[in-house]
């Protein structure tokens, strides 16, 4: 490429590893006035100024995480805006299950400035998608089980949660939890079936929450994105099991 030209769009997100299916041609933009390249294999975007921020992976310049979220706005719905944003702002743990923040690719306020840059395409479904947007969502599949909870009308849960017994032991780390109503959802993808050691782990952790006084329901894809999803209505009657008024 030209040395002003840089990877947007669903490439950019290919390099950020991003919950975006980043097949099809590459994209490449250049800042206004410079002109947008156009050969095979190449769709070519003019950006404004303004609306992208850079940053450099091994050399390569590609727009920031907020700035490739906002430019995918054209090309997704307001529930994959909110996948993509939920990745991008979630803080990983390291291995001794300790928050990195300096791990996250950028943070809620960096998504809000990326809104309003300037005028772009989709900047509705950017405003829309951003009301929705949590710190703590592990994957889209999670993501959607929240979505559809509030739709629901369920209070809002705490997400990645340490949860300890009464001397303070870490007994795991549980991606959904009701406080109040001590009920946790344990989203399982298939690796939880699949690897002998991820299913006595969990039979463990279950059992140490169980002890502690809290219900654990456990939900598929089956129960979230199935053809008759159940996700929200199973956790509602637990959350009405512990003293919810739902």
């Amino acid at each position: 490429m030209v040395k002003h030209a840089f990877f947007v769009g669903r490439t950019a997100a290919g390099f950020w590893q991003l919950p975006v299916d980043c097949s099809g041609d590459l994209e490449v933009g250049v800042v206004a006035p410079n002109r947008a390249p156009r050969r095979s294999g190449i769709a070519g975007r003019q950006v404004a100024p303004t609306l992208a921020t850079l940053r450099t992976i091994d050399g390569i310049a590609v727009t920031s995480p907020a700035s490739t979220w906002a430019m995918l706005a054209p090309d997704l719905s307001v529930r994959e805006l909110v996948h993509v944003a939920d990745a991008l702002v979630r803080i990983p743990r390291d291995r001794f299950a300790r928050r990195r923040q300096d791990l996250a690719l950028c943070t809620v306020e960096q998504l809000h400035a990326a809104v309003d840059a300037g005028r772009r395409n989709g900047v509705a479904r950017l405003r829309e998608a951003i009301k929705s947007v949590r710190v703590g969502s592990a994957s889209p599949l999670e993501s959607d089980y929240r979505l559809d909870a509030a739709a629901a009308g369920l209070p809002e849960p705490a997400l990645d949660v340490e949860i300890r017994d009464s001397h303070g032991r870490l007994l795991g780390i549980t991606e959904i939890v009701y406080r109040e109503f001590r009920v946790l959802v344990e989203i399982e993808g298939d690796h939880h079936r699949t690897s002998r050691e991820q299913w006595s782990r969990d039979i463990e952790k279950y059992a140490a929450y169980t002890a502690e006084g809290y219900e654990v329901v456990r939900l598929t894809s089956a129960h979230i994105r199935g053809a008759r999803p159940t996700a929200a209505e199973t956790v509602r009657a637990a959350l009405i099991r512990h003293g919810g008024c739902l």
